[in-house]
């Protein structure tokens, strides 16, 4: 089956939104905000605030408030190749770094909840067709162009151009297929010059400071998503429409023909039912067309996804309904991925088959979804408890974190203590105070509406019993403001 690719932008002066719709379906969502811009990409001239040997890692101050984390596997000590496959054993952290050196950093992973931003000190500043890594001497291929005479070509054409410019290592991205050499010389060039700029910029600002920014979201959509199924590219700003189309007609001359400026007064996204699509998005069930359901829970270790039949009960017998469940949720749930940005370990509970055909041919369907996702992923078997472990690459937060903020009433637990179990606390409260303060008239209870309908009714021979017991007269308050879990027992 074709794809037909449209990239949507939506520009607001608070936020970007990007959405790929393929064949009609939204498949991922970009969003930057003004206020909270990602840093993944930003170089940094960094200092390093300590060394942890326990940890074989250091914190390196970047200038933002919380310090960045550098590991020993991410700090280029110029040993081997990945070409070669040569790697010589690492020195340990003491050996490399020492409290208050400087040195160039890049971000590879964004501050996530409490932890500051990944660092790497090897460096590599993005292009059209390249990646250029100047502290490295290797030559690599996008694995996603797979005719050998072509990676052949394209691996000849990068060494000699390199040899002329005598420039570092260098990766072939996915875009630079079929291009010429002039193209790619064109992008070596320009990658030099920005490089040698950025040198003579580092040395002369202070530790701390920030190098080199990352192009605006925009931008960067055409130049790391725009591919040959792209058919359109339609943004509702005109600004911002001259500003793609300049850079098109820079780096990518194919593709203005391609840019589209919408400048109808229904919103972009409306036309498209991106705004439906992101609520839906956000919810922890999933249905499928068959009638079978998902369940996405996203914890701060891994992120859980169970498969369920549902109301699809199947034509044949038990274990094809299972199989065709299953085959079907494959695809749902790498969407799911995608469209959420859920990143890190996922574990899918698939339901359970028996015969391992099916098991095989769940997690082929599983991967070739998968080979779609512009973000790095790993699959394993279906382990005999008939879980699939997988991984994929974290570098920004979920759709989720980006758009919600914790419950403030059961604080992202997902649930609340019902009014009974209340009740019962606060009964056991009463008897707190009514120790204290045993000359007390009278104990005042605050609570939420439903907490106090509870003991007025269910709970009211309860609390007549307990006022018995203590002597001294209890009174109900209803407090709007109040959650139900919250209340307040007081001697008045």
């Amino acid at each position: 089956m074709n794809i037909s690719e449209e990239i949507l932008i939506n520009i607001t002066p608070q936020e970007t939104r990007v959405a790929i719709v393929e064949n009609g379906s939204l498949q991922e969502v970009s969003i930057e905000r003004q206020s909270n811009r990602g840093i993944v990409g930003n170089i940094y001239k960094g200092k390093v605030n300590r060394v942890l040997p326990g940890m074989e890692a250091a914190f390196v101050d970047i200038g933002l408030e919380k310090a960045g984390f550098l590991h020993v596997s991410d700090i280029d000590v110029g040993n081997g190749s990945e070409e070669s496959g040569e790697t010589a054993t690492r020195p340990v952290i003491n050996e490399l770094l020492h409290e208050s050196q400087t040195l160039l950093v890049q971000v590879v992973k964004d501050p996530l909840g409490t932890k500051g931003a990944r660092l790497t000190t090897s460096i590599s500043v993005p292009s059209r067709y390249l990646v250029y890594m100047p502290h490295s001497s290797m030559v690599g291929i996008s694995v996603k162009i797979e005719d050998e005479v072509e990676r052949e070509r394209l691996r000849n054409l990068l060494e000699a151009c390199r040899e002329a410019n005598h420039i570092g290592g260098c990766i072939i991205r996915t875009a630079a297929e079929g291009v010429d050499e002039v193209e790619l010389q064109r992008d070596i060039s320009f990658l030099s010059k920005l490089w040698g700029s950025l040198l003579e910029f580092s040395d002369t600002v202070e530790a701390g400071s920030m190098i080199h920014e990352d192009l605006p979201l925009s931008i960067r959509t055409l130049r790391d998503m725009v591919g040959a199924n792209t058919s359109l590219v339609k943004v509702d700003s005109r600004e911002t429409f001259q500003k793609m189309t300049a850079f098109a007609a820079r780096f990518i001359p194919d593709l203005p023909a391609k840019i589209e400026h919408y400048p109808g007064e229904r919103p972009l996204f409306d036309l498209y039912y991106i705004d439906d699509e992101l609520q839906r998005a956000l919810a922890r069930q999933v249905s499928l067309k068959s009638g079978g359901y998902l369940i996405i829970d996203q914890t701060e270790a891994m992120t859980t996804i169970d498969i369920n039949t549902g109301a699809f009960v199947g034509h044949q017998n038990l274990e094809e309904t299972i199989f065709k469940t299953n085959m079907e949720a494959s695809q749902a749930i790498a969407r799911q991925l995608r469209l959420r940005n859920l990143g890190g370990i996922i574990i899918i509970d698939y339901i359970d088959m028996e015969h391992e055909d099916h098991k095989r041919q769940v997690l082929k369907s599983l991967q070739k979804y998968l080979d779609k996702d512009h973000t790095k992923t790993q699959v394993c078997e279906v382990s005999p408890l008939g879980l699939v472990e997988m991984t994929r690459k974290r570098t920004r937060e979920s759709l989720e974190h980006i758009l919600c903020e914790p419950c403030k009433t059961c604080h992202g637990r997902g649930s609340l203590k019902t009014t009974e179990t209340v009740c019962y606390e606060i009964f056991r409260e009463i008897l707190r105070e009514a120790r204290v303060y045993d000359e007390a008239r009278q104990l005042l209870v605050m609570a939420n509406q439903d907490v106090v309908e509870r003991l007025l009714d269910e709970e009211a021979s309860n609390l007549a019993e307990l006022e018995t017991f203590i002597k001294i007269p209890v009174k109900l308050q209803v407090e709007a403001h109040l959650s139900q879990e919250s209340y307040d027992v007081v001697p008045v």
